[in-house]
């Protein structure tokens, strides 16, 4: 009942308040930097921070890095608008703000810049790059301050055995692809098919659907970080993941097809991880001598899913870097998350996860 009783909550404070634009997450950045020259409203903003944070104590199968994205962003580019700066200044905040946003959430002040360029800006430019940088550390610096330097997942050592292993991360690559193609497809489509509809009637039943499904796997509530750490472990069985992996696709779908003010970000994360421990578990029954851990290709599985998603590989890859400080995971990283995005751009022709969204609401980035 939670995520019913949320998402009616978010239905009618978002229609009370915001009858006729209720965007808010990534997409509504993107949107504003390609219609409005980055400049964000305070009104969305304070909508973000309510909707958020009631869709992720309810249980909405969603994410924390899309608000926290929305809210840097929006922030930065308030300051701007205060301080009248010109267009191209206002935007170069925007990526500050987003940089920041996701340094402070993972403890990854690396790939908060790289994350900034490839999928909130959408372009890498010299002059970017220093307060970008910037915005990073100091967030990163902050959020060590208050919450210490844990990282955000708890990964234990994992390497490659031979390379022998590469044409097994080839075909994780190729698997992890297609999911995040039918991940892509199916939130497109929902988005598409209730855009006419009222706010109110999203919210509900985004929420009956994550409150239904739940009932069969609970773990693909709110954030489920813990899920991710249980398959880096691997502490969990194939049923049970295929279970949650097939759960939380349905449900994160239907929440960012239908709008759910949170993110589609750790939704990923959870299926890619899930999806990549399944095929390690596989690996290991067929080749034993030769496949590594669990853990390696769960962490290798949440890469190649964010890449696909996103269309964001070098993102995908700096992140796994920077969790696992781990060196040696690089190379069948690259691997994974290169086959990954060409599988889900080239074989069943879809893009980034933000760019399907803003098509599906007659928009176009470019």
């Amino acid at each position: 009942m939670l995520p019913l009783f949320g998402g009616i909550l978010i239905g009618v404070i978002f229609h009370w308040l915001s009858k006729n634009d209720s965007s808010v997450g990534i997409v509504h950045v993107s949107e504003r930097l390609a219609y409005h020259q980055g400049r964000l409203p305070l009104r969305n903003t304070l909508l973000q921070i309510v909707g958020a944070a009631i869709s992720l104590i309810s249980g909405q199968s969603v994410g924390r890095e899309g608000p926290s994205i929305h809210l840097g962003a929006a922030s930065a580019s308030l300051l701007g608008q205060w301080a009248h700066l010109p267009n191209n200044s206002i935007r170069v905040l925007v990526g500050c703000g987003a940089a920041a946003a996701i340094a402070a959430s993972f403890n990854t002040p690396l790939d908060g810049v790289i994350f900034a360029m490839e999928v909130i800006l959408m372009e890498y430019t010299i002059a970017s790059f220093t307060p970008v940088i910037l915005a990073a550390v100091a967030a990163t610096v902050l959020t060590r301050i208050f919450y210490g330097d844990s990282p955000a997942f708890s990964v234990p050592p994992m390497t490659m055995q031979s390379a022998w292993e590469l044409p097994y991360v080839l075909v994780v690559g190729l698997v992890i692809g297609a999911l995040a193609a039918v991940f892509i497809h199916l939130a497109g489509k929902l988005s598409l098919s209730f855009s006419q509809h009222a706010v109110w009637q999203r919210m509900i039943i985004a929420g009956a659907v994550t409150g239904l499904v739940a009932v069969f796997a609970p773990q693909i509530m709110s954030i489920g970080y813990d899920t991710v750490n249980a398959s880096f472990a691997g502490n969990m069985g194939i049923s049970v993941l295929l279970v949650i992996i097939g759960a939380k696709l349905i449900a994160s779908a239907t929440a960012v097809g239908l709008g759910v003010p949170a993110g589609f970000i750790g939704p990923t994360l959870v299926i890619g991880a899930g999806a990549g421990a399944v095929l390690g578990l596989i690996g290991q029954a067929l080749f034993p001598e030769t496949i590594s851990s669990t853990g390696f290709y769960a962490m290798l599985g949440m890469a190649a899913m964010m890449a696909a998603t996103l269309q964001a590989p070098l993102s995908a890859l700096t992140a796994m870097v920077e969790l696992t400080a781990n060196p040696h995971i690089i190379l069948p990283g690259m691997l994974a998350v290169i086959t990954s995005g060409l599988t889900s751009r080239e074989l069943f022709d879809k893009t980034s996860l933000v760019l399907t969204l803003l098509h599906a609401r007659g928009l176009d980035y470019s």
